[in-house]
């Protein structure tokens, strides 16, 4: 990996087995992720399944994104918290990331459910990284605020385009600056 990995965090009022929900459901992950257009999986999605395969697009003006995942496991410990880890790829000379790996972690305290997600992933555009990799920290960190919208308030993420941001005046949308986050170094 590149190794300077992304890492966002944020605070849900919620309980864990609701977050847990919308973000491990393929077609809900679509919903709220600005990074993914779709998420089909490859075969049934069951909970007991030790490895669960997917693919992906991310449509952007004039092309379409496909990759290919795994989703690695899941681990229940005995504190509450919850771990999922995954795998991603693709060829698409056009997409900025080939291949990557990266974990979501949930943890119950007083404000509701912690939710952490730290990837990281080998550049498809080399030096451009240096633009990317900022611009990708902020759109995973802007998509946990929709979904934190979504299960709080529950306005639906399609609500909230990625042209909202130009939205200045309106109310209380999807903001990166809600969530802590880093890009690495």
């Amino acid at each position: 990996m590149a190794g300077s990995g992304i890492t966002v965090e944020t605070t849900i009022a919620a309980d864990l087995e609701r977050v847990w929900r919308l973000t491990q459901s393929p077609v809900d992950h679509a919903r709220w992720d600005l990074r993914f257009s779709s998420i089909v999986p490859a075969h049934e999605w069951t909970t007991d399944a030790a490895a669960r395969r997917f693919t992906y697009t991310r449509r952007v003006p004039f092309h379409t994104v496909h990759g290919v995942g795994e989703s690695l496991g899941e681990t229940d410990r005995p504190d509450g918290s919850r771990t999922s880890a995954l795998r991603f790829e693709t060829s698409d000379p056009l997409s900025p990331i080939r291949s990557g790996r990266g974990y979501w972690r949930y943890t119950t305290d007083a404000g509701g459910t912690r939710f952490v997600t730290g990837y990281d992933y080998e550049p498809g555009w080399g030096p451009l990284d240096l633009v990317v990799r900022p611009a990708l920290a902020w759109a995973t960190a802007w998509s946990l605020d929709r979904l934190r919208i979504w299960i709080e308030r529950g306005e639906e993420p399609e609500r909230w385009p990625l042209h909202s941001v130009l939205w200045f005046w309106r109310g209380d949308r999807p903001r990166a600056g809600r969530c802590r986050w880093s890009a690495g170094s």
